[in-house]
């Protein structure tokens, strides 16, 4: 390992730069749906490795900065390759953006590893510069999701999503803080190369105590769920019927097709049943986002229709694209969710207000020479943010469209009366079968345990699943398949998580003291 980790340090020029891109790229193997944590073990040693080395260089932290920029852009190229199949659902029109989207995507999100390399090779070599890393890249994340209407998707959090019991530190520390915690078990292996070690204790022992960590962790986290073990739904919870259509994006919103998808979607809300009525009666049918074919502008002809989907004395539950009514002026067109009950009336309404750049709105659009790659010329407009709904027979929710549900922290309004469940309605056929979906899934699962609170997922293609508020996958559809999941709601917990209390707050203590702990300041000695 001493020699690996010294033939490692001394590479330059392009040699270098590889060896951070190959690193960075084999980390996303660590993440959904593969969670090969080993990947991850090998990719901060790496990188913990190249910054030693930068040390030994006249301009060593531009040497640190440009070894995080590598590692960050081929991590997240690889990581988001998907993002090229958006532009593929019309290809003749946008699939030559595929490309420049992926990477100029890519050269951004790069970005934040290159600060976190930037700060970790500002502390001495060994454990100190490990932690330091770990915070700086919990840190870099955090910004990562707040600046520029922020894109907080492949957190480092979601690796440790294959295990109910790792990812329960979240309802302390918020996935930021779960994020910090992969990093520093990851790259602990990085001390067995001898930098800065003053003998072998000083290069076993965090590779020791990370061990720990993780032990402690799934200790802890064992004990955590076993407290909801074996609890059964009260009798009087209510009963949802989600709705998977697994219609493919391409062929959406092709008018000769519109019938046939809306009576798909009637067809599994069980509006064909018999008279004596399906086994299972839910309160709520629930469709994904822009589940219905044709806009809506207010027209209750077309309420009535939609009405045909909601169960007896029930409500449907449906995400809509949205527009003002005809004559209305300014035009505007929203991402909503409606509840509809049997008689044609709008019980609720909500309107996405974090909107995809691109998807639904052009950034700086009388400069921006790229196109909205969704229909219309019309950017979509943004609701006034998270926002607790009251529904006919069913407890107050917070709705979630498409990937608002990857928000740490964003996917409640603070200040109103708590919601009991969490909605996320989305339609992520414009990921293909890719990891996307996946991914998308594992972010929502983490927003259960942060916030204490039940999830309940309609996703065209998939996955649709019902997650408890331990983030635990009660049901779920396979991705690329048509069916309903019948389910009772999962109960809340009986009080709030550390996290939904207190937010970003412990993380950020967190990171300050590790960073405190790192040294950083302290003049840096050649590896």
């Amino acid at each position: 390992m001493v020699a690996l980790h010294g033939q490692l340090a001394a590479l330059t020029g392009w040699r270098r730069h590889f060896t951070a891109a190959a690193a960075g790229a084999l980390a996303a193997l660590g993440l959904p749906p593969f969670y090969a944590f080993p990947a991850l073990v090998v990719s901060f040693t790496v990188l913990i490795w190249l910054i030693d080395g930068a040390a030994r260089r006249p301009h060593r932290l531009r040497a640190a900065v440009a070894a995080g920029w590598w590692f960050g852009f081929a991590h997240f190229a690889a990581g988001l390759y998907w993002i090229a199949n958006s532009f593929l659902v019309e290809a003749d029109r946008f699939g030559w953006l595929a490309p420049f989207a992926v990477a100029g995507l890519a050269l951004y999100l790069g970005l934040f590893p290159a600060l976190a390399a930037g700060t970790a090779a500002l502390a001495p070599a060994g454990l100190r510069r490990v932690l330091a890393l770990a915070a700086a890249w919990a840190a870099a994340e955090w910004l990562r999701g707040v600046l520029l209407t922020g894109f907080p998707w492949n957190l480092m959090a979601t690796a440790f999503a294959f295990s109910p019991a790792l990812v329960q530190g979240a309802a302390w520390v918020g996935s930021y803080g779960l994020s910090f915690a992969v990093v520093l078990v990851a790259a602990a292996p990085a001390t067995l190369g001898g930098a800065g070690a003053r003998g072998p204790a000083a290069r076993y022992l965090p590779v020791a105590a990370a061990a720990l960590l993780l032990a402690v962790m799934a200790v802890a986290g064992a004990g955590r769920l076993g407290e909801m073990a074996g609890a059964e739904p009260a009798a009087t919870a209510p009963r949802l019927r989600i709705v998977q259509a697994n219609i493919d994006q391409r062929l959406k919103w092709r008018p000769e097709l519109q019938r046939r998808h809306f009576e798909a979607h009637l067809a599994l809300s069980g509006a064909f049943a018999s008279r004596a009525g399906p086994a299972f009666v839910p309160d709520a049918v629930i469709w994904p986002e822009a589940a219905v074919p044709v806009s809506y502008d207010g027209d209750p002809r077309l309420l009535r229709v939609l009405a045909r989907g909601a169960p007896p004395n029930g409500i449907l539950i449906t995400g809509v694209v949205r527009r003002t009514p005809p004559g209305r002026l300014p035009s505007e067109v929203w991402n909503s969710v409606i509840a509809i009950t049997g008689e044609g009336a709008v019980a609720a309404l909500y309107d996405k207000h974090h909107l995809v750049p691109f998807g639904e709105y052009v950034p700086l659009k009388g400069y921006n020479p790229f196109p909205k790659i969704t229909r219309g010329r019309v950017d979509f407009s943004a609701g006034p943010g998270p926002r607790t709904v009251a529904l006919p027979r069913l407890p107050a929710v917070s709705p979630l469209i498409c990937y608002e549900a990857i928000f740490p922290g964003g996917v409640v309004a603070r200040g109103a009366p708590p919601p009991r469940w969490l909605l996320n309605v989305t339609n992520d056929a414009w990921f293909g079968r890719s990891t996307g979906p996946y991914q998308h899934l594992a972010a929502a699962r983490l927003r259960a345990v942060e916030e204490g609170l039940p999830l309940v997922r309609a996703a065209n293609t998939g996955i649709s699943a019902v997650i408890d508020a331990r983030g635990r996958v009660l049901h779920r559809l396979p991705l690329g398949t048509r069916g309903v999941i019948d389910t009772v709601l999962p109960a809340p917990l009986e009080r709030p998580t550390l996290y939904a209390g207190k937010g970003n707050l412990v993380f950020a203590i967190l990171v300050m003291v590790a960073l405190a702990a790192a040294g950083l300041g302290r003049r840096v000695k050649p590896s």
